[in-house]
């Protein structure tokens, strides 16, 4: 291969380009696998609570709930409680799949490690201690974990 300065600069471009593009997936699936997970632990936490509160507390939690909000029949206190367990365990199984369907978690780590790996090559290429051959090796086996990552635009 050729290994002129030329070739070895255009190799670092596309390392740039490819890292660039992989910083915007991640500043946008980041938050959303963050999302996601805290929507699902908090969800799964308080519809948690809201049934182990008249299981534990029995007649005398669900006597002070009705109290508290001066409601007129113990009913209506168990049909909220029941409801708002059942809003919060949906919605934390709606984030858990959204998560898993998309394998967020898997794809926001590969791109990470892929990122590292080609900042790693792209040290040992401006320094000029890997061969050119060498490194578009190393370069095609760090994109290929992340294939799902689409190229940045040119600015």
């Amino acid at each position: 291969m050729d290994e002129s300065a030329d070739t070895r600069q255009r190799l670092s471009n596309r390392i740039d380009q490819k890292q660039q593009a992989i910083r915007v997936y991640l500043g946008r699936e980041r938050p959303r696998r963050n999302r996601l997970s805290n929507i699902s632990i908090v969800g799964s936490a308080l519809a948690a609570m809201l049934t182990a509160g008249p299981a534990v507390g029995g007649t005398g939690f669900t006597q002070a709930i009705q109290g508290i909000f001066r409601l007129e029949e113990e009913s209506v206190v168990w049909r909220f409680l029941c409801l708002a367990a059942v809003i919060f365990s949906v919605a934390a199984a709606l984030a858990t799949n959204f998560a898993n369907s998309r394998a967020l978690g898997e794809k926001v780590s590969a791109a990470e490690s892929a990122n590292a790996q080609l900042e790693g090559l792209q040290l040992s290429l401006s320094f000029g201690s890997l061969a050119v051959e060498d490194a578009l090796k190393l370069y095609q086996q760090a994109v290929a974990q992340v294939a799902f990552v689409d190229e940045a635009p040119v600015r």
